[in-house]
C-alpha cells in the first residue's frame, strides 16, 4: 500500500461503515491492504456507535481515518460523512464484514478506466459457503416481495422465471461485466465525478435500499450501473443486522416503502394505503416466525 497524498489517477478512498462488527472490520482491513498493494489507497471508516471493542481496531491501525459517531446515524449517513473527507478518483464503499480477494483492485480501476461512462461497478459477492450472492438486481417491483432474494418461494424455487428476472446473479449467461439496474452496497466501486454530479446517498434510508436508490438516480444522469463478476468479494451477511434483529426488520420494511414512495408513478397514488398495509402484514409475518425460530431454539 503506498501513501501518497496527491490525488493520483488510480488514488482509491475505502468507506467503511462499520457497527458492532469490528472482529471482521479487522480482516477487512487486512484483505484490502494485500490486495491493493500497488495502489494508493486512503480509509475511511466511520463507526456507528459500536458496543464491541472498536476503539481497540483503532489503535491497531493508526493509519486509518477514525470517525467514532455518539449514536447510530444510520448506513447512508455514515457514508456521506466519510465521503466528503476523501477526493479520490475512485471510491470502494465495503461492508466491515466483507473482504475482498487477490487482484480485486488491479481489475476494477483497469475497467472503470477503460469505460469512462460507468458510474459504479458492483462486483460478485459470495457467502462464507462460496455460493452466489443476489447482488445484482433488477428495480424492485409489486412482486419482489414475493420472489425477492431472502424471500420464501426464491428459496424454494431459486430457479423460477420472476426471481431469475430480479436476482440477475442467477442467470447462467452473467458471466461477463453487464449492465444491470443495481448493485449491492456490501460492495460497490464508485467514480468520484459521479458522486459529485448526482450527489451521496440519500439520508431518509436509514438501513437498506440506499444502494437501489443511489444506483436508480445514477442512471437517471445516464451513468452506467454495472455488475462486474470477474472478481470477487467474500460477505459474511448480516453480521451488523444481527445485533438488532427486530430493528433490522422494521428498517428494511420502512426503506422499502421509502423507495416506493419516492418512485412510484403519481397516478399510482391512489395503491399508496394498499402498500402500506401489506408492508406492514410482511413485517408482522416476519417477526411472528422470528420470535417462533427464537423459541423453539431455546
Amino acid at each position: 500500500m503506498k501513501s501518497n497524498k496527491s490525488i493520483h489517477r488510480d488514488s482509491i478512498d475505502i468507506v467503511i461503515v462499520n457497527y458492532n462488527s469490528s472482529s471482521h472490520l479487522e480482516k477487512c482491513i487486512e484483505s484490502i491492504k494485500a490486495s491493493a498493494d500497488s495502489f494508493p489507497i486512503t480509509f475511511y471508516v466511520v463507526d456507528n456507535h459500536s458496543s464491541d471493542d472498536i476503539h481497540r481496531v483503532v489503535t491497531l491501525y493508526p493509519e486509518v481515518n477514525f470517525s467514532l459517531n455518539k449514536k447510530n446515524l444510520g448506513f447512508a449517513a455514515a457514508v456521506n460523512q466519510a465521503l466528503k473527507q476523501g477526493s479520490a478518483p475512485y471510491v470502494v464503499l465495503i461492508n466491515p464484514d466483507a473482504h475482498v480477494t487477490p487482484g480485486f483492485f488491479e481489475s476494477v480501476v483497469s475497467y472503470m478506466n477503460s469505460n469512462t461512462d460507468v458510474g459504479i461497478v458492483g462486483p460478485k459477492i459470495l457467502n462464507s459457503d462460496g455460493s452466489v450472492q443476489g447482488s445484482a438486481r433488477s428495480f424492485p417491483n409489486t412482486l419482489t416481495g414475493l420472489f425477492g432474494r431472502t424471500s420464501l418461494l426464491t428459496r424454494l424455487f431459486p430457479n423460477n422465471r420472476i426471481s431469475r428476472a430480479n436476482i440477475l446473479t442467477h442467470s447462467r449467461h452473467v458471466k461477463f461485466p453487464a449492465k444491470v439496474d443495481w448493485v449491492s452496497g456490501a460492495c460497490m466501486i464508485v467514480r468520484r465525478p459521479a458522486i459529485a454530479q448526482v450527489g451521496g446517498m440519500d439520508e431518509r434510508f436509514f438501513m437498506y435500499w440506499e444502494d437501489a436508490d443511489w444506483c436508480t438516480r445514477m442512471r437517471k444522469k445516464n451513468w452506467k450501473v454495472i455488475y462486474y463478476p470477474m472478481v470477487s468479494v467474500i460477505h459474511h451477511v448480516g453480521v451488523s443486522s444481527n445485533h438488532r434483529k427486530l430493528g433490522s426488520i422494521f428498517e428494511f420494511h420502512k426503506s422499502v416503502y421509502r423507495l416506493y414512495e419516492k418512485y412510484a408513478d403519481s397516478r399510482l397514488f391512489m395503491l399508496k394505503p394498499f402498500v402500506f398495509s401489506a408492508l406492514c402484514v410482511r413485517f408482522m409475518i416476519i417477526v411472528f416466525f422470528q420470535y417462533m425460530k427464537t423459541l423453539y431454539s431455546r
